[in-house]
């Protein structure tokens, strides 16, 4: 792998330096040493200008040409320099700077663009950063308010879970409730269990009995073996560590902040992960894939600007992969709006054009399904969408 090539590569370039260092530092250490015990054979003798103290000068430079600290740095510097050269060519090999060859040529909408940004900076809880740049963008502040306020409150809610305050997330469960039951979350529910334990251990048996009296018997058509487990806790307040529900201890805020955030933007009708995330990383993925492909079609730019379709396979991870994909059993090749796929009445399923090839371009003339004894007739196919 690329990556790990690199990291070896940058492991040896680290090792060189450090062992230049130390190399240097023992060369200069021990030409510190020998003038310093110079220095002190001088300060001690009565007459700079005797016999002696020139014997000891001679002796000094005697030792640094014993010493040798050209020599001796030039062996792991040399080493150093040759590891500092190779590391460059390699990141240019595995980090094209060059990725404008990837690029196409598109219209894009500036209004959407600009709108998928500052969605993003509101959903991170950039606020003042997504104001500023709808300001620099020139749109409008009716534009900002509407991308701005759902993502508002969402923050807002996840900061009080994060300071331990259910109230404003049990707020919006409840104005939501149907939603979310239509959904399928249980996050209503959750969020009182937590709510209960909390109050629970800090406020004692009555208060919690309170607490589900008020809150947790409405769930109990839908959860009652839930509601009794939970009415059965108010039997440990105080030592709910010592009971056979101690697991329910084990939950805090955050362990429901991100189903919060995602049936929250299933609401709005958006994901849960923004979408220029999803871009940014999709694009990082499927950029090495490209570069080869044009380096593959350097002569036929053209082709590569008016394609629809890659001509290579494009492997992204399955948290991007969003949309069925269906590859016809026949020809090999993934379906398209030219070529969708067509249902057989033998429940069989091809692409239009290995159909078109079976049946001579006759869409009466009966032709059998290549997966099965039956006879079918193109005009009794149907087409499926995805």
């Amino acid at each position: 792998m690329e990556l790990n090539s690199i990291k070896d590569a940058f492991d040896r370039v680290t090792k060189k330096q450090k062992l230049s260092a130390s190399k240097s530092q023992e060369v200069v250490d021990q030409i510190i040493q020998e003038i310093e015990q110079t220095l002190s054979k001088l300060t001690t003798s009565e007459d700079p200008m005797s016999q002696t103290n020139s014997t000891i000068l001679t002796e000094l430079k005697a030792k640094l040409n014993g010493i040798s600290p050209l020599s001796n740095l030039e062996s792991t510097q040399k080493e150093l320099n040759i590891a500092l050269t190779k590391y460059p060519k390699l990141l240019e090999k595995s980090f094209n700077p060059d990725i404008s060859k990837a690029y196409r040529n598109i219209d894009f909408n500036s209004h959407l663009v600009n709108q998928i940004i500052a969605s993003h900076f509101y959903r991170e809880g950039l606020f003042e950063l997504g104001d500023f740049f709808i300001s620099e963008a020139g749109e409008t502040e009716e534009e900002a308010a509407s991308l701005r306020t759902p993502f508002l409150e969402m923050s807002r809610i996840l900061e009080s879970m994060k300071n331990r305050e259910l109230g404003p997330a049990l707020s919006w469960a409840a104005a939501n409730r149907d939603k979310l039951k239509q959904n399928g979350s249980d996050l209503e529910l959750k969020l009182h269990r937590l709510q209960f334990i909390e109050i629970l251990q800090n406020s004692g048996r009555d208060e919690g009995l309170k607490y589900v009296r008020t809150f947790l018997v409405p769930f109990a058509t839908e959860h009652m073996e839930e509601i009794q487990r939970l009415t059965a806790c108010v039997l440990w307040a105080g030592r709910l560590e010592k009971s056979p529900y101690s697991e329910l201890l084990s939950e805090h805020c955050e362990n429901f902040a991100d189903e919060l955030t995602r049936q929250y933007c299933n609401i709005l009708g958006q994901s849960c992960k923004s979408p220029l995330s999803a871009t940014v990383m999709a694009g990082i993925q499927g950029l090495p894939t490209l570069l080869k492909l044009m380096n593959v079609m350097m002569g036929k730019k053209q082709e590569w600007l008016t394609m629809k379709q890659l001509p290579v396979p494009l492997d992204l991870d399955r948290e991007f992969q969003f949309h069925s994909v269906f590859v016809c059993p026949v020809s090999r090749e993934q379906a398209s709006e030219e070529n969708p796929p067509m249902l057989l009445s033998c429940g069989h399923v091809l692409c239009k054009q290995s159909i078109t090839k079976l049946s001579k371009n006759n869409s009466t003339r009966p032709f059998k399904c290549p997966y099965c004894p039956s006879e079918v007739e193109a005009a009794n196919c149907r087409q499926l969408y995805f």
